[in-house]
């Protein structure tokens, strides 16, 4: 049986979630697919942290990606808030970034000189703003518009935004298979069913490589395992999410944090390990001491989608202009979310390519 939509899309994390609801916000019919359930894949073990000066060290194109989505956040969770009628913990409480020794003071110090939304602290100033930081840091640079939000409830709202914007979520439906044909494109799941539409999105993440697209953009994305702690903070509260060398630390307002994360190359492994706990504990513990009185929660797991140069790919196949990438955002995507969807959306229903997508094409 053979079903028409107008666009399709492939993967029901932060990605597709949030590419499906701005499509049909702007009038397209969306039917979304998901092998196993909303937001189950990497977004799922993901902090949700929004530090673009962070992520974007070098400041290229990534840099300037996170920057243009950071600015689009505010109103991107008022409209799904309001849109779900669902509050989302959103925070942007500042970042911290650790120097441990005197070469990362010296390389810190010298990234925050002539950048106004940074400021350097010395070690005495770090520890006046995070009195739970060790007191052998070297120093820390602030960048107050840093911040979080809270995924879990930002997918439950999405997926709710998405609904009432009419689109139709097909979880437990694992597309295998995705054919341009004629006008349009023709998806099959694993149980036989096909489906038609004028075009198809695939943001499968990681899992992107197993469609049959005979596309080598989609077999260049390889799976990254992160591995996340959640913790009951006992100590001193803090205020600013840290990060240092081995790990960051993200605070909640319910007292619990999110320490995080491994970077492993183990392929399609998404077990939790001891040694990712071990790691992140001591790595949170080295950093912040009192880690030690915290209460252990949970530990989750998401494979990261990575592509050969670090930068996701966003915009249309080499293949056809009517199979869509927005995938390969690594440890990216919930921070580059609203600028992906809205991305996307300008291709799709404006025939408008953004200027940014000529970094971003599959097949670069």
């Amino acid at each position: 049986m053979s079903r028409r939509e107008d666009v399709v899309v492939i993967g029901a994390g932060i990605i597709g979630c949030a590419v499906s609801r701005e499509l049909a916000r702007r009038g397209a019919a969306v039917r979304m697919f998901e092998a196993r359930t909303v937001g189950a894949g990497a977004t799922q073990a993901s902090a949700g942290m929004l530090a673009p000066y962070i992520e974007g060290h070098a400041r290229g194109t990534l840099f300037e990606l996170g920057l243009r989505s950071l600015a689009m956040y505010d109103g991107f969770l008022r409209t799904v808030s309001e849109d779900s009628e669902l509050m989302v913990e959103y925070r942007r409480c500042g970042t911290l970034e650790v120097a441990t020794d005197a070469a990362s003071a010296e390389r810190l110090r010298g990234m925050a000189e002539g950048e106004p939304l940074l400021q350097w602290l010395d070690r005495g100033e770090a520890r006046s703003r995070e009195a739970a930081l060790a007191t052998s840091i070297e120093g820390a640079v602030l960048a107050p518009g840093h911040g979080y939000v809270a995924v879990p409830p930002l997918m439950d709202a999405l997926a709710w935004s998405a609904l009432r914007h009419g689109v139709q979520i097909e979880a437990a439906h694992r597309v295998t298979g995705v054919r341009v044909d004629g006008a349009g494109v023709t998806i099959t799941t694993d149980d036989g069913t096909s489906w038609s539409a004028g075009r198809a999105v695939i943001a499968a993440g990681s899992w992107a490589g197993f469609l049959e697209v005979n596309d080598p953009a989609a077999a260049s994305v390889r799976p990254v395992r992160g591995q996340l702690l959640r913790l009951h903070w006992r100590g001193t509260p803090l205020s600013h999410i840290v990060w240092g060398p081995d790990c960051y630390v993200v605070p909640w307002q319910d007292r619990t944090v999110l320490v995080g994360a491994t970077v492993e190359d183990v392929g399609f492994d998404e077990r939790t390990t001891a040694a990712g706990v071990r790691d992140l504990l001591d790595a949170a513990c080295e950093l912040l001491p009192e880690t030690w009185r915290a209460t252990f929660i949970e530990a989750r797991v998401g494979l990261r989608p990575a592509t050969p140069d670090g930068l996701p790919f966003i915009g249309a196949s080499t293949l056809s202009d009517r199979v869509i990438y927005a995938t390969g955002h690594y440890r990216n995507g919930v921070l580059l979310a609203p600028l992906t969807a809205s991305l996307i959306a300008d291709l799709i229903i404006d025939g408008h390519e953004d200027p940014a997508l000529a970094a971003l094409r599959p097949g670069r």
